[in-house]
């Protein structure tokens, strides 16, 4: 039997709270937000420092290695617009770098690829 698995939230964390993400977000700059999608990948260039908001210090923290908005979304469990404005914030402070994913388009056709791995077999 396993031991039962501990959550780790943040404190404070309600997330069904709107009064609490309202307060996060900094109100309704919808129209400042930096254009994020789900796969956008955020990487941190600094580690937090002691007046960064908690939230905002958490992302800094998981983000040491690169981690795609919905994986941030998900860990912090706050909803995608909000993890969307704290990114914003963060973007134009230049704590963190976004990294738009790779295109289907850029990546090498199946057929080379699979031309390639038979050629290397049969050496």
């Amino acid at each position: 039997m396993t031991p039962p698995r501990r959550e780790r939230r943040l404190p404070g964390a309600d997330v069904g709270d709107p009064e609490r993400l309202y307060v996060i977000t900094g109100g309704p700059d919808g129209a400042k937000r930096a254009p994020l999608d789900l796969v956008t990948m955020i990487v941190a260039r600094e580690a937090p420092s002691p007046t960064v908001p908690p939230e905002q210090a958490a992302i800094l923290r998981l983000c040491g290695a690169p981690l795609s908005v919905a994986e941030l979304s998900a860990y912090l469990r706050l909803p995608f617009s909000v993890v969307t404005a704290l990114l914003t914030d963060l973007l134009t402070t230049d704590l963190v770098e976004s990294r738009a994913p790779v295109a289907r388009a850029t990546l090498p056709d199946r057929s080379l690829l699979e031309a390639v791995m038979h050629g290397l077999q049969k050496l």
